[in-house]
């Protein structure tokens, strides 16, 4: 039993060791206090006083001497007000703890836990209140998210009509370039449709050469053509009109492109529109993102349509007339130049004692004659010669330089038939003519055809050019006329008279569950975070009169223990 008692006593004596070695090494101190207890059965001539005064172990909160009730006392049923009684009476008796009134006693402690209570939240005040202040502005922004509740219709109507014309309005101000949220990175809105006319469309058409898909070949046979069964004396029309309504077509397709691509830049900028009310109601944004489509879709009909007329209208009218059209004289003079060029470049390339044949002579007897004076009367200052003689078919301004063909075959069949007058008693055999080919084609390309290919590449290429810039500058503006600036000023409209009607408010602004319940929960922590803050700025009010209540009533420190001492700490 002695050895037990020993082994306990150790025990006891090595944890209030540790206690005291955790004691000086916890150097903050600021989350302990000492309780010394049970004062009334220390031996007599000793006390607790450099205990008490942090001699012994120091303690930043200090210590509280208390006595406690024995198990005598819990077990004789004393109360606790006779117990702080006794507790009254046993400091009164000893005289050393006069001086230290107010670490002694029950109240004292209590006084001195609540001081510490009231200091540290003090400490903590103004961080909590930022902490409650910055969580409340964080709650109220997700329950702006969520919007308010709409009870009655006329509460939907106002928020349907705010829906759609905000929507209408951010539409307009990304076209215009007007939006806030524009970003820095990239073309958006309007400046991509703007990309479009003149990156894409204008410069692909300015790339475009009109006589590339025209072979030498094509337009000899369109010349061929042209003249029916008659041999041409003059440049014809008809198959420059014929071949450059060939070139005119081709715009169209690029043309109508270009109002594709625009219309996907419009069904882009209609996404990019969408506000928060959009995301909260889905069955509105859904509504929403119809009606702009079968909107914008309905605009390109009647751009389309003006596009497509542009170009019948360029290729049923060729105006010959045009004052930038370059007319038949100095289509011929630059038709010579460019001969001129090309065989100079083969002579380079040749022995020149070689190229003195028939062809040379041939193409230089057919440029000295293409002089429009030598044909008629000018037509006009730019060079255009009239039609000359009755034939049906319209010529431009290259006279003999054509009509040669049929002097030379005329007189041969005359040197013919003076021939055969002498021998026409004579039985001459069958002529046989062998049947025309299914596909027949003109033969080698003589002289007077390259320069007729040559005149007619120029007089294509000239009108093109004046047709292309009236494309490029027509389509832009049936786009924008028909579709763009019609959307903007009509789709607002469009959007009340399909959508704003009352039997479609409870639909178009049906929520979800899930956000009614978020909306619910929000609210209620929005409240009860309200009532927190006022309830914190009521407890510094409190605290700051209680101080100044405090500070006018204090008095000077006893060095005894005073008959009240107990009335007063409980107070």
């Amino acid at each position: 039993m002695l050895i037990w008692l020993i082994l306990m006593h150790y025990k006891w004596l090595k944890r209030w060791i540790q206690l005291c070695l955790d004691l000086i090494n916890y150097l903050a101190g600021t989350r302990t206090i000492g309780v010394i207890t049970k004062l009334d059965i220390m031996d007599k001539g000793t006390d607790a006083k450099n205990f008490l005064l942090g001699k012994v172990i120091p303690l930043r909160l200090g210590y509280v001497g208390v006595v406690n009730r024995s198990q005598q006392d819990i077990n004789n049923e004393r109360s606790i007000e006779e117990a702080l009684a006794y507790e009254e009476q046993f400091f009164c008796d000893y005289h050393v703890y006069h001086s230290l009134s107010d670490r002694c006693g029950i109240p004292q402690l209590a006084k001195k836990l609540n001081q510490i209570l009231e200091h540290h939240i003090r400490n903590l005040l103004p961080t909590l209140k930022t902490d409650l202040n910055s969580h409340l502005v964080a709650v109220e922004k997700e329950l702006r998210t969520y919007g308010e509740a709409l009870e009655s219709n006329a509460e939907r109507g106002a928020m349907l009509l705010n829906v759609l014309t905000k929507y209408s309005e951010a539409f307009s101000a990304v076209v215009d370039g007007k939006s806030e949220a524009m970003t820095t990175k990239e073309l958006s809105g309007g400046a991509r449709i703007h990309h479009i006319f003149q990156s894409i469309f204008v410069k692909s058409l300015e790339e475009v050469d009109p006589c590339e898909d025209l072979s030498d070949e094509d337009i000899r046979i369109a010349i061929h053509n042209a003249t029916g069964p008659r041999n041409a004396l003059f440049v014809p029309e008809v198959p420059f009109e014929v071949l450059v309504r060939r070139q005119i077509a081709r715009l169209l397709d690029p043309s109508l492109q270009c109002l594709r691509f625009v219309y996907d830049e419009l069904i882009k900028i209609s996404r990019a529109c969408e506000t928060f009310e959009m995301r909260r109601f889905l069955e509105l944004r859904r509504r929403l993102e119809d009606v702009t489509t079968r909107f914008l879709r309905d605009g390109v009909k009647p751009a389309e349509r003006m596009i497509t007329n542009l170009i019948d209208m360029e290729m049923d009218y060729i105006n010959s007339s045009h004052p930038n059209f370059i007319g038949g004289t100095k289509a011929v003079d630059m038709a010579q130049m460019e001969l001129r060029a090309m065989q100079e470049g083969d002579d380079a390339d040749k022995d020149p004692a070689a190229n003195k044949g028939h062809k040379l002579a041939t193409v230089a007897k057919f440029l000295n004659g293409a002089l429009p004076s030598q044909v008629g009367r000018t037509q006009s200052d730019n060079g255009r010669v009239a039609s000359v003689g009755t034939s049906t078919t319209r010529t431009w301004g290259v006279s003999s330089l054509f009509g040669s063909r049929g002097s030379s075959v005329g007189n041969s069949s005359k040197r013919h038939a003076a021939e055969v007058v002498h021998d026409i008693d004579q039985a001459p055999p069958a002529i046989q003519l062998k049947n025309p080919p299914s596909i027949l084609r003109p033969g080698e390309t003589e002289t007077e055809y390259q320069v007729e290919i040559v005149v007619t590449k120029i007089l294509i290429t000239s009108y093109y050019d004046i047709v292309r810039r009236n494309i490029q500058d027509l389509v832009p503006k049936a786009i924008m006329h028909y579709l763009v600036n019609h959307a903007k000023r009509h789709l607002l409209g469009t959007f009340i008279e399909k959508l704003y009607r009352e039997n479609l408010f409870e639909d178009l602004l049906q929520e979800q569950d899930e956000v009614v319940t978020k909306r619910r929960r929000t609210v209620e922590m929005c409240h009860a975070l309200q009532q927190a803050v006022e309830t914190l700025d009521e407890f510094v009010a409190d605290i700051s009169t209680q101080r100044s209540s405090d500070s006018m009533n204090a008095s000077p420190k006893s060095s005894y223990l005073s008959s009240d001492f107990y009335s007063n700490s409980r107070s």
